[in-house]
């Protein structure tokens, strides 16, 4: 019988365990994948680490919100078809597609609503609740999370299932910007350099980015940003506002404190900040200020499969910017999330089969 092998968090901080298992047969509208490409996300950092980080001392355990190890980390996959399950009409064993991973439990209203990555009931989030895509193979309940990514670079595809999509469907949010507009980006990780390759073609202005580290910071220049900050510089945030008046959004994609500071006071009057990262960052504002000023905060967590569509359908139309990539062999998992963790990874490590 053919074997499964997987890279599986067996103890939360511990190296991931090589394991090994039947290779599941596909029943009903299930289809079976061989896994090509997986990106390495910071999400699987808390995965890995077994929790998320709310701020203020406030953590969500992962094994008291649906993960149960062993699991198998990784939702940035691209694969090809090896199986279908009976009930399957449109996967055929050989085709390459993107696997959606943000899968809900399909009747909650969130889900009901077309919007399963914010479910509200039991989730089903490949990589993040049952086993991914740091592996030979991941079985995706229905083929309707299967995408084709035509001519795409299958690398850089497997990144658009998260990094890509949150990063579109953040920009999503703040739609299109005027030319006299300006667009601001805090952190330059994976997620904040597909937003800079996304926003020129979809806000329609080129970004100001704002990240600690110079070589995050030229990686976003030769991405299409028009500018590079540091915000630890002194009088940083005062220069940025004397300079553009204040900014008619901004994209916080770290969610530290500091981060989220920076963003919502670069906003001029009827500004907007839709904040993205999970690093556990807590604020606080005035109110009556934030009244006066008409500003807008929105969360934008991950995406639909209607925006990772949309998406896929931008980027085989339009010559978007590549996200810079770094492959890895799947053995080299838990290195690759030690660099990651680090701080260490420009762009994205795709583990590559």
């Amino acid at each position: 019988m053919s074997m499964l092998r997987c890279y599986q968090v067996a103890e939360f901080g511990k190296p991931l365990a090589l394991a090994e298992k039947p290779l599941p047969q596909p029943a009903g509208r299930q289809v079976l994948v061989k896994v090509e490409r997986c990106g390495v996300c910071h999400s699987d950092l808390h995965i890995w680490d077994g929790y998320f980080d709310l701020g203020g001392g406030k953590k969500v355990v992962a094994a008291n919100n649906g993960t149960l190890l062993p699991l198998t980390p990784g939702h940035e996959i691209v694969g090809t078809v090896a199986a279908a399950g009976p009930e399957a009409s449109q996967a055929r064993p050989g085709q390459r597609r993107l696997i959606f991973p943000w899968i809900g439990c399909g009747i909650c209203p969130p889900c009901r609503d077309g919007n399963e990555h914010i479910c509200a009931g039991a989730q089903q989030a490949i990589g993040i609740f049952t086993d991914g895509g740091y592996a030979s193979h991941v079985l995706v309940p229905d083929e309707k999370y299967l995408l084709d990514i035509g001519s795409l670079d299958p690398a850089l595809a497997a990144t658009y299932a998260c990094s890509g999509l949150t990063a579109y469907s953040a920009l999503k949010k703040i739609g299109r910007l005027r030319p006299d507009h300006d667009l601001l980006i805090v952190g330059a990780g994976g997620v904040g350099l597909n937003a800079v390759a996304l926003a020129k073609v979809m806000t329609g202005v080129a970004p100001i980015v704002a990240d600690l580290d110079p070589a995050k910071r030229a990686a976003a220049m030769q991405l299409g940003a028009k500018a590079a900050i540091d915000p630890r510089e002194a009088d940083a945030g005062k220069a940025l506002f004397k300079s553009t008046g204040g900014v008619m959004a901004a994209l916080d994609f770290a969610g530290s404190d500091a981060s989220f500071a920076f963003a919502y006071a670069a906003l001029r009057k009827g500004g907007h900040l839709v904040t993205v990262g999970l690093l556990g960052g807590q604020a606080t504002i005035s109110i009556g200020l934030h009244v006066m000023k008409g500003l807008r905060i929105s969360g934008s967590y991950v995406g639909s499969l209607l925006e990772l569509q949309e998406l896929l359908q931008l980027a085989r139309q339009t010559a978007l910017p590549a996200l810079p990539i770094t492959a890895a062999p799947p053995d080299q998992a838990t290195a690759s999330l030690e660099k990651l963790k680090a701080g260490q990874v420009i762009g994205r490590i795709v583990l590559e089969a």
